[in-house]
């Protein structure tokens, strides 16, 4: 079994981070003991430099390896320097046994906005198309409505090539974050999982701070919840 822990918008240096969640969060997924952590982005509230510091103090603390792509919210005040130097590289691939995690950063300076762009589509193919027994998409912005978020706004401009490249690629489960709700849609053969937030307090209506869990056996893939 592939145990991957998906946790997203920290918002570190928000007025509604709370530190307590975040060590809860690391204390749980330490007893989990993932194979991987995948991170969607908005670490940070305003993309500052002590704010990515303090980040990556938390993110420190988790004993998995931690696979992190910038939110929109990273990419503000050219935030994305900052997410280079102190983070890596805001695209990247990494092979989990048998799984194939593709890692792209979705954010504009300064912009809630979301957009990937035709210059990569071909390096995501080419990533896809490496052999695997399972292929994840990791990005920070919705490429699908999310349900209880209000007037639709800030998904990924280029949202429909995107998804036609991941689906003829044989993506099979897209990770999100970005409106701090958690959702599942299913669309063909592809699942978009999109996690809420963490770690903080800036919730829709009813929505509690949560994470995902997914675990992969054989064919079997289950996606969970935890709040």
């Amino acid at each position: 079994m592939v145990t991957i822990a998906h946790i997203s918008d920290l918002h570190v240096g928000s007025p509604f981070f709370v530190p307590n969640l975040m060590n809860r969060v690391i204390v749980e997924v330490n007893e989990l003991e993932p194979d991987v952590v995948i991170c969607t982005g908005d670490l940070t509230n305003e993309g500052y430099r002590q704010e990515y510091k303090n980040a990556v103090a938390y993110l420190s603390r988790i004993e998995a390896p931690v696979f992190t792509i910038p939110g929109n919210h990273d990419a503000r005040n050219v935030g994305y320097l900052h997410f280079e130097e102190l983070i890596g590289v805001r695209h990247w691939t990494t092979d989990v046994r048998g799984v194939r995690i593709i890692g792209a950063d979705s954010s504009e300076p300064d912009l809630n906005e979301g957009q990937i762009g035709r210059e990569r589509y071909e390096w995501i193919k080419e990533q896809l198309t490496v052999p695997a027994d399972l292929r994840i998409f990791a990005i920070h912005h919705h490429l699908l409505p999310v349900p209880g978020t209000g007037r639709e706004r800030s998904i990924v401009n280029d949202a429909g090539d995107l998804l036609e490249v991941l689906i003829r690629a044989g993506c099979n489960i897209v990770l999100s974050g970005h409106k701090h709700v958690p959702y599942v849609w299913r669309l063909e053969n592809m699942y978009i999982a999109i996690a809420g937030t963490c770690s903080s307090l800036r919730l829709r209506g009813y929505t509690k701070p949560c994470y995902n869990v997914l675990e992969l056996d054989g064919d079997e893939v289950k996606i969970s919840r935890r709040y």
